[in-house]
């Protein structure tokens, strides 16, 4: 079988074009590092948790240290991650001062009876398994207090689930023995409620993995994604014969018509095949099968080049 991985930066607005150049080489930099996991003989479980961590470390992607503030300026994360295998999966929400989520998701699907934790639960877990804890200030960027001092100003003209600051990364992958798995890390939303839990940690929302279908992840807006359990429903419509393009389609359309939501998602196949599709103005994103590096960050905006 031969790897592919698949990676997102989230469904956004229009990247601002100061940040275009950043932004393409951090989501490139997280495909390649995914795919030569891959290539090296690692397991897609594997794959998914790299890409994302070298997304929750680049500031420019709403996950770990680029996370969103919430009404009371602080990171809150949420992330979860799923193995096709055995359909074993991870998540963690509300969780603070810890510089990748994803590895703390990864570490309750592994070494706990449990699939979710969240809060301070989560909290003494990562400090049990000898996560390191992080001041909470070291994964606030001065973009992140700008961005909530303006939402807080436009709260009476805007609505707090406008379709703005969607962001979350994801990342889903098949590996060489035809696994498949997906990982998905968010800060959550702009001037978000403390405690506020969107879809990415809520496994058949933020994502799923399965080898008998595939894997995919999503983004966008998060009350939407739950309300119509979007991962799960876009690999239903693949179980049903629909291509991965038909089943994004679908899936996002009636997010769309149903409740105004926009968002993005990324999928792969049992077989091999994979899809990335968008209702929301912009997504990074980046994919690599056979050696090839296909990217793009707006709709008509697709490079393919050789892996470095």
């Amino acid at each position: 079988m031969n790897p592919v991985l698949v990676v997102h930066g989230g469904a956004i607005d229009l990247v601002d074009k100061d940040r275009t150049e950043q932004v393409r080489q951090g989501i490139v930099r997280a495909a390649t590092v995914g795919y030569n996991i891959l290539k090296g003989g690692g397991s897609a479980l594997d794959a998914v948790e790299g890409a994302v961590t070298v997304l929750e470390d680049d500031p420019e992607f709403n996950a770990g240290c680029g996370s969103v503030l919430n009404i009371n300026g602080e990171v809150e994360m949420d992330a979860s991650i799923m193995n096709g295998k055995d359909l074993s999966a991870g998540a963690v929400s509300a969780v603070r001062c810890v510089a990748n989520p994803i590895k703390l998701a990864r570490l309750v699907m592994e070494k706990t009876p449990h699939c979710f934790l969240t809060d301070q639960g989560a909290a003494k877990f990562a400090a049990a398994m000898g996560i390191p804890e992080v001041p909470g200030k070291q994964l606030v960027t001065e973009r992140n207090i700008k961005l909530l001092e303006k939402e807080k100003h436009e709260k009476d003209a805007q609505k707090l689930d406008s379709h703005k600051n969607l962001g979350t990364v994801g990342a889903v992958a098949l590996d060489c023995k035809g696994d498949v798995a997906y990982a998905t890390s968010t800060g959550g939303i702009v001037n978000k409620m403390a405690g506020r839990v969107g879809d990415t940690p809520c496994i058949g929302s933020g994502g799923y993995a399965d080898n008998d279908i595939g894997a995919i992840s999503t983004t966008g807006h998060g009350e939407s994604i739950m309300k119509v359990n979007l991962a799960r429903l876009a690999l239903f419509h693949v179980e049903q014969g629909k291509t991965l393009e038909e089943a994004a389609d679908i899936s996002l359309g009636y997010m769309k018509s149903r409740l105004k939501g926009l968002g993005g998602v990324i999928l792969v196949s049992k077989a091999g095949d994979w899809a990335v599709k968008w209702t929301s103005a912009s997504m990074p994103w980046a994919a690599v099968k056979d050696g090839k590096l296909h990217c793009g960050i707006d709709l008509d905006d697709t490079c393919i080049t050789d892996l470095p």
